[in-house]
């Protein structure tokens, strides 16, 4: 299985908090990069993010002065981060789930940046499919169940249906854990 470490991007490129705007701006520019880690003030300070999407929904939406601004008045702090040890598929749930598209790769400090670029060009989810974990089907299903009954009305065919699969699918994992227990009985 590969993991974060495997796909990151190593070369990391990081700003001060107290820089412009200005400056964040001119660094993604020069380095071609559509975020930037922001660096701890000290020891146990989070790292945060500053993002192209930052610069423009709380700067350039509002008419901000960016040289003005400072980066630590946009970014996003804490940010989520990202264990390098962490199953790529894992990473891809993590950004679906919480809708972000980077974030940085920490063990005791940064080692890189995971992206949903690294995740889509470097990793073999096209070539080798991870199955889920069936409890982890079970709640994907859940969630799709909850959306359709919420979207159709709960008495709707399409929301029975949906609920088939979830209680299909809590068979198959009653009768692995059955499986698995007739095993070890062994």
């Amino acid at each position: 299985m590969l993991k974060a470490a495997d796909i990151m991007t190593t070369e990391v490129v990081t700003i001060r908090g107290s820089a412009t705007v200005a400056e964040a701006v001119k660094l993604m520019k020069d380095k071609n990069l559509r975020a930037l880690i922001v660096e701890p003030r000290h020891q146990s300070d989070p790292y945060g993010m500053v993002s192209e999407t930052d610069i423009i929904y709380k700067v350039a939406a509002y008419g901000h002065d960016p040289k003005q601004m400072r980066v630590y008045e946009i970014m996003t702090k804490p940010c989520i981060v990202v264990n390098p040890e962490l199953g790529v598929e894992y990473v891809a749930r993590l950004f679906a789930q919480t809708g972000i598209r980077r974030a940085p790769v920490i063990q005791g400090g940064l080692l890189g940046i995971i992206s949903i670029s690294d995740l889509l060009s470097k990793s073999d989810f096209v070539e080798k499919p991870k199955q889920l974990f069936i409890e982890d089907r079970i709640e994907v299903a859940r969630e799709e169940a909850r959306a359709i009954c919420q979207e159709k009305g709960d008495t709707s065919p399409e929301c029975a249906a949906a609920w088939d699969a979830v209680e299909e699918l809590q068979m198959v994992a009653a009768d692995q854990r059955s499986k698995k227990q007739d095993k070890t009985t062994l």
